[in-house]
């Protein structure tokens, strides 16, 4: 079968080296392995995208309707000039409703890396249902997300079953860089400095520990977005002379490779989220990277990270600074934990990752040609 599955960002997604979030980021690792199927990326248009995948800007009209409206617009006339076989939408359902009905019969599936009863068109049981039934395909990030994807939605003769599926997100363990024969006695912090995140939590708990952990140091990397044109925000304003009271250091934001090579040299990475994570991937790169991993269970992170990691309460200052100066003085504690982050993280290879995105495309695509299937 000819043409290529179309791969459609969100339309205020970067699809750039500078300033990649999450899906972009995942994205860009599918399509520079892509398995049996051909693929081109779909997104807003900059000057700074990746260059080493096919990458089509997409440069919504002015006319009447929203803002997603007129991007899906744009999405649509592009997929057709590239005689797409199959539209993968990421984390947007009001996108893929539009594309569902505009290019229709051409199958249209939704990828899912946040919580679907926050997102427009898909907040109601009513209208999950309603996109269970209109795409072909629905798939989430982690069973925590398929779980609040179902909530209150109709067996539907088992479309749930059928439709709805756990595509866990994934690494290039060939992309992550060799540690240092010795690490660094650093505590390290990486992602988005919000209190979603648990910023706060980490430099309390730091404050609270740092003085019973000589020679050791603590450092957050990230700002409130991914870029590193991000705003200075009230919530930062207030953390920074709390980070230096503490003793930790704000190195706002940097590259996703610099970011890697943090977690390469730190011997201990903290995701302390007081949100419900919806899968938790830097966790599973502080696991690849050979950090001992101290982080909350929230949302899909329980399962992402298993035993491999130490669990703390970012809204327990004191029981977290606990956790922190445990592992910080017992060598042997970190060492058992690098272990097993590392023998965990094989299971989120983008390898194992296209093989099963490839055999959803395959299963979609026949039942495309035979409804009766």
């Amino acid at each position: 079968m000819s043409g290529p599955v179309a791969i459609v960002l969100p339309p205020s997604e970067a699809f750039s080296p500078a300033a990649s979030g999450a899906i972009s980021l995942l994205v860009h690792r599918l399509a520079r392995h892509p398995g049996q199927f051909a693929s081109v990326v779909f997104g807003a248009a900059r000057a700074d995208v990746f260059a080493d995948v096919a990458f089509r800007p997409i440069r919504p009209r002015w006319g009447l309707g929203g803002s997603a409206r007129r991007y899906a617009m744009a999405v649509a006339r592009a997929v057709r000039h590239e005689r797409a076989i199959l539209v993968e939408v990421h984390n947007r359902p009001d996108v893929a409703l539009f594309l569902s009905r505009w290019l229709a019969p051409l199958p249209v599936a939704l990828l899912l890396n946040n919580d679907p009863q926050g997102m427009r068109r898909a907040r109601t049981a009513r209208q999950r249902t309603r996109l269970l039934e209109r795409l072909a395909l629905v798939a989430t990030s982690s069973a925590y997300l398929r779980r609040r994807y179902l909530e209150g939605v109709p067996d539907l003769e088992g479309v749930p079953d059928r439709a709805i599926r756990v595509l866990p997100n994934w690494l290039d363990l060939a992309e992550i860089p060799v540690a240092p024969g010795e690490r660094e006695r650093v505590i390290l912090f990486a992602g988005r400095v919000v209190a979603d995140k648990g910023a706060d939590a980490f430099v309390a708990a730091c404050g609270l520990a740092l003085p019973r952990l000589p020679g050791w140091r603590a450092e957050m990397i990230g700002a409130d977005r991914f870029g590193p044109d991000s705003p200075e925000t009230p919530f930062l304003a207030l953390l920074r002379p709390l980070a230096a009271s503490a003793g930790v250091a704000m190195l706002g934001y940097r590259p996703h490779s610099d970011v890697l090579a943090a977690m390469a040299r730190a011997a201990i990475v903290v995701v302390p989220s007081r949100w419900a994570e919806p899968f938790g991937l830097t966790a599973v790169e502080a696991m690849a990277c050979g950090a001992a991993l101290l982080c909350s269970g929230r949302g899909g992170l329980g399962e992402v990270v298993g035993d491999a990691a130490l669990p703390i309460d970012p809204d327990d200052p004191a029981g977290f600074a606990e956790c922190l100066v445990q592992v910080g003085l017992d060598a042997a504690l970190r060492a058992s934990l690098a272990r097993a982050g590392l023998a965990r993280v094989p299971q989120f290879d983008v390898g194992p990752a296209v093989a099963a995105l490839d055999a959803m495309r395959a299963g979609i695509l026949q039942l495309s040609r035979d409804p009766a299937i």
